[in-house]
């Protein structure tokens, strides 16, 4: 159930308390509780978000013709509009398509936006120099179709970059059993998110082991594939994140890596 709607520890954060003069609301309260657990459980912990918009930052030299598929009403999460702006505006071509009107609409960071399916996408071929996408490959139901798409309208020695869950991590494989129907409604709970804004996910790029052989089938090649650490996933229920973060801890240890929670991959258009 990781998205990038779902809020971390920032200076505006909803556990931060930043409306001064207002009494915090419940939810914020257990926020602050979390964040002191988070700081104290595991110091150093960040959400994944940031890990991949480090990536992409890393991977720009010079790159100015940028696709985000699954773009949305935000490329990064909602309270990262700071590092969307140091990043977009480097670019001289931004594009982003997603196949859900509404959540178009409310996006007012991309200039050029398209209605589109990844899979047939009305783009020209090799058009970009970069392509992204963030928490959307697990909602492919057919990744070989996706990345030869994908693969076609980069330019040769062109970026693929994105962000997904890791289906080897116990949260993930947990909600991958959960009907689509209570999924939302969890969403809802622990997220604050409308229950429109919660799509189908099948989990078949979701390993690094599925990553990698399908990202060969398909002729690319792997630069990067990093499995990483992110904030609890319940940090909304204040004291009860305690066992997730017990958990997220164990995983900080190099061998138990291919279990923490969320991928951040590289995929590369040979020359």
């Amino acid at each position: 159930m990781q998205t990038k709607e779902l809020p971390k520890k920032t200076s505006n954060d909803e556990g931060s308390g930043k409306n001064v003069g207002r009494k915090p609301t419940f939810r914020q309260r257990l926020f602050r509780y979390y964040w002191k657990l988070e700081r104290m459980m595991v110091p150093g912990l960040r959400s994944s978000q940031y890990a991949y918009y480090e990536t992409i930052r890393s991977y720009l030299n010079g790159r100015r013709k940028w696709l985000d598929l699954g773009c949305g009403h935000h490329m990064f999460a909602t309270w990262m509009e700071k590092e969307q702006a140091d990043l977009t505006s480097r670019a001289d071509l931004m594009v982003g398509i997603d196949y859900d009107l509404p959540s178009l609409k409310k996006n007012v960071s991309i200039r050029h936006l398209a209605v589109a399916d990844v899979r047939h996408a009305p783009l020209r071929s090799e058009t970009f120099e970069l392509i992204t996408a963030n928490m959307v490959v697990e909602h492919l139901d057919d990744p070989p179709s996706a990345l030869a798409e994908i693969r076609r309208m980069l330019k040769p020695g062109g970026l693929f970059i994105f962000h997904t869950p890791n289906y080897r991590n116990y949260m993930i494989f947990i909600a991958s059993l959960v009907p689509d129907i209570i999924k939302k409604k969890i969403v809802r709970f622990l997220e604050g998110r409308e229950e429109a804004d919660v799509f189908p996910t099948h989990y078949r790029l979701n390993t690094p082991g599925a990553i990698r052989k399908i990202a060969e089938q398909s002729g690319f090649k792997v630069v990067e594939l990093r499995v990483e650490n992110t904030s609890a996933t319940i940090g909304s229920l204040g004291p009860l994140a305690i066992f997730e973060l017990l958990i997220i801890r164990l995983l900080s240890y190099e061998p138990l890596k291919n279990f923490r929670p969320d991928i951040v991959a590289v995929l590369q258009n040979p020359e």
